[in-house]
C-alpha cells in the first residue's frame, strides 16, 4: 500500500513570515520619514547652525585679551 505523504507546510509558513517582515519594514520606514515632510528638522537645523555660529563669534577673545594685559 502507498503511505499517505503529510503535506509540509513548514516553506508557506516561512514564506509568511518573510512577507509579513517586509511589509511590516515598508510600513515603519514610511512612518518613519513623515517628520522629514513638516519642516521641523530644518528650523532646528538652522537654530543649531546660528547657536554654534554665534558661540564661535563670542569665543574670537586674543591671548593679551584673556590674560587681561
Amino acid at each position: 500500500m502507498a503511505e499517505v505523504q503529510e503535506k509540509d507546510n513548514t516553506w508557506v509558513i516561512v514564506g509568511v513570515c518573510i512577507a509579513a517582515i517586509v511589509l511590516l519594514v515598508v510600513l515603519l520606514k514610511k512612518d518613519e520619514t513623515k517628520h522629514l515632510q513638516s519642516g521641523a528638522v530644518q528650523a532646528l537645523q538652522q537654530e543649531t547652525f546660528s547657536k554654534i555660529e554665534k558661540r564661535h563669534t563670542s569665543n574670537t577673545s586674543t591671548a593679551k585679551e584673556i590674560s587681561g594685559k
